[in-house]
C-alpha cells in the first residue's frame, strides 16, 4: 500500500503541471482524480501567474489506459452510485479541458486510450511521443466512444472517425497525427526542455516549434481512399455490405472485427458519430451522458468486460446478438432525456 496520491499537482515557474499517478493501473482514472483535476484546473485559471497546464502520465507504459473498467463494473453489478457519480465528473472534468481558458499541453506516451483520451485530446495542445498508442475500443466491451467522441471522431478527416469508432483501431504516433488526435510530434527526449520553456512562460507554439519533429506518413495515408468508401454509409449493415463486396484482406479484416463488437454499440456509436457532427461539445457531452446511462442499466458492457477484462475468454456473449436484433427504437432509448437528471456543465 502507499499514501502516494493519484494525480499530482506542481507549480514550476508559468507552467501548472499534472502528473497522473497510478503508473501499475497504467494510469487509469477514478472519480476522485477527475475531481481533484477540476478543482485545480479551476484554480489555475484564476492565477494569473499560470499562464498553461501541461498533463503527463507516470510510468513507462502509459500516459492513461481509460477510465478504472474494474471499478465501475463493479459497481454497475451493485447497482451502488459510484459508477455514474464517476461518468458525471469524467465528463465535466472533459468539458472544462476542452473549454480551458489557457493553453492545456497533453504529453503522450504509450497507451492513450478511453479517458485517457479525454483528458489529452480536448485540449489545446496535444504532443504526442514516439511511443504514442491512441484506441477508443468502447464497442469491444458493450460501450460507446465517449469522453467526446461524439465531437471529436466526426471531426477527423473523411470517414476515419466512423473507422475508429466502430472499429477500434489502434493508432501509432504517425497516424495519430494525420487524423489529428495529435497535433505535433516531439521526441519524448525533448519533453523535459518543454516543460522547462513552459515554466519560462515560452508560448506553447513557440516551444513546440523548436522542439518538435516530423514523421512518415503510414497505415491511414495508404487506407484513406478505402475508408471513406467504405465507412461514408447510412448505417452500421450498410458499412458492412460494402466491405464485404470489397474482396480485399483490409475490408474482410475490417469486417470481421466490426461484427465481433456488441451490436448494440456498434448502432448506437454510429448515431453518435453521425449526430455529433452537427453538435456543440457541451451538447454532445450532455448526449453521451445521457447513453451512459442507459449502459450502466443494461447488459452489454457487464458482459463486455467480463469476457475481456476479468476472465479474459475473450467470447462475449452479446444480447442481442446481431445487428438485426437492434432495433430503432433500441436505439432511440439511448437518447432520450434524463429530466432533472440530465448533464450540468
Amino acid at each position: 500500500m502507499t499514501d502516494e496520491a493519484e494525480v499530482l499537482f506542481e507549480r514550476r515557474g508559468a507552467l501548472g503541471l499534472i502528473t497522473l499517478n497510478r503508473p501499475k493501473a497504467l494510469n487509469a482514472l477514478t472519480q476522485g482524480m477527475c475531481v481533484a483535476m477540476k478543482a485545480q484546473l479551476d484554480e489555475w485559471a484564476k492565477d494569473d501567474a499560470i499562464k498553461s497546464v501541461a498533463i503527463r502520465g507516470n510510468g513507462d507504459r502509459a500516459f492513461c489506459a481509460g477510465g478504472d473498467i474494474r471499478a465501475l463494473y463493479e459497481s454497475g453489478k451493485a447497482k451502488t452510485p459510484y459508477a455514474l457519480q464517476f461518468y458525471r465528473d469524467e465528463y465535466v472534468l472533459n468539458a472544462t479541458i476542452k473549454r480551458y481558458p489557457k493553453p492545456y499541453i497533453a504529453l503522450i506516451h504509450g497507451i492513450d486510450m478511453g479517458g485517457g483520451v479525454g483528458v489529452s485530446v480536448n485540449g489545446s495542445h496535444r504532443v504526442a511521443g514516439e511511443t504514442m498508442v491512441f484506441a477508443m475500443p468502447e464497442t469491444g466491451i458493450g460501450l460507446f466512444p465517449d469522453v467526446g467522441g461524439s465531437y471529436f471522431l466526426p471531426r477527423c478527416p473523411g470517414q476515419i472517425g466512423m473507422f475508429l469508432g466502430l472499429t477500434g483501431a489502434r493508432l501509432k504516433t504517425t497516424d495519430s497525427l494525420y487524423a489529428g488526435i495529435a497535433t505535433d510530434f516531439v521526441p519524448t527526449a525533448r519533453w523535459d526542455m518543454l516543460l522547462t520553456a513552459l515554466a519560462d512562460s515560452t508560448a506553447p507554439d513557440t516551444a513546440i516549434a523548436g522542439l518538435k519533429d516530423t514523421v512518415p506518413d503510414t497505415f491511414l495515408a495508404e487506407h484513406r481512399e478505402a475508408i471513406d468508401r467504405t465507412f461514408g454509409h447510412g448505417s452500421v449493415e450498410a458499412i458492412l455490405a460494402v466491405l464485404d463486396a470489397e474482396h480485399t484482406d483490409w475490408a474482410q479484416d475490417t469486417a470481421n472485427t466490426i461484427r465481433a463488437k456488441s451490436p448494440t454499440s456498434l448502432k448506437i456509436a454510429f448515431r453518435q458519430i453521425r449526430e455529433g457532427k452537427s453538435l456543440s461539445f457541451d451538447e454532445c457531452m450532455k448526449m453521451e451522458y445521457r447513453m451512459v446511462n442507459r449502459i450502466v442499466a443494461g447488459r452489454d458492457f457487464y458482459e463486455g468486460v467480463r469476457a475481456i477484462i476479468i476472465d479474459k475468454d475473450n467470447a462475449p456473449k452479446w444480447q442481442p446478438a446481431e445487428l438485426s436484433g437492434v432495433s430503432d427504437a433500441d436505439v432511440d432509448a439511448y437518447f432520450a432525456p434524463l429530466g432533472e437528471k440530465e448533464l450540468k456543465l
